[in-house]
């Protein structure tokens, strides 16, 4: 066996920023087929950790460096959860990784989801908040931070939830391009469409859009603090 304390420590060790633990009841109100149980029918604990995402880059005039990064980092992830689960398997505890940016079609909803919402896992396991924007807010990070998750077939020590951190000032509503936070959902299609894409200047796929993170008074987070905001960060002309 192995306590909750153990398994971030095991996180930590493979490069996680931070990490938290989430019992299964607290995916109550996740949609039919996208429950920790509906992937892992024996999971009882779900392990969120996160990665801080260099904040560096909200504030360059090109899109590649937080392209570049956004593209770096997934595998990266992808590649501690895959290492946890072969480290826990050495307790006789099964775990299953979620990939951390990949997507199925759900014909019913008519969005694209994670088998997993990496986000809400975060939330439940005591990360931190979502926010208006649809972005986990954490406090150390703001929503400079990726995320990963990781099923557990072990019953562990949950951490406590965050107290909402954004405040809805709507920010980020307002400066959308595409209105695409006008309703309390996220028009999906219609952010990605004008934020990801390819650059015909460039002649590279790239984010070119992160306005609704930039402009969010919580976006750094405390160990971001250092960073300097830039007026007109956020997007760039195609």
């Amino acid at each position: 066996m192995i306590n909750s304390k153990q398994v971030k420590e095991i996180l930590f060790g493979l490069g996680a920023d931070l990490c938290g633990i989430a019992g299964i009841d607290r995916f109550d109100e996740a949609p039919k087929g996208y429950h920790p149980t509906d992937v892992l029918p024996t999971c009882r604990s779900v392990i969120s950790f996160g990665c801080r995402f260099p904040a560096g880059t909200l504030s360059c005039n090109s899109p590649v460096p937080y392209t570049r990064v956004r593209n770096s980092i997934t595998p990266k992830m992808d590649a501690m959860a895959l290492n946890f689960c072969i480290e826990m398997e050495k307790y006789q505890i099964a775990c299953v990784p979620i990939p951390t940016n990949e997507s199925q079609w759900d014909e019913n909803t008519k969005r694209w989801r994670s088998v997993i919402s990496l986000k809400h896992a975060a939330q439940a396991a005591g990360l931190g908040t979502i926010g208006r924007h649809s972005l986990l807010i954490t406090p150390e990070f703001g929503s400079m931070v990726w995320l990963g998750a990781i099923l557990c077939e072990q019953e562990l020590d949950c951490d406590e939830l965050k107290d909402n951190i954004c405040n809805n000032c709507n920010a980020c509503v307002n400066i959308c391009p595409v209105n695409a936070l006008e309703h309390s959902e996220l028009a999906q299609q219609a952010c990605w469409d004008y934020a990801f894409g390819d650059d015909q200047t460039i002649r590279s796929w790239v984010i070119s859009c992160h306005k609704c993170r930039d402009i969010c008074p919580y976006n750094l987070g405390t160990e971001n603090s250092f960073i300097k905001k830039q007026p007109n960060s956020g997007s760039f002309d195609q």
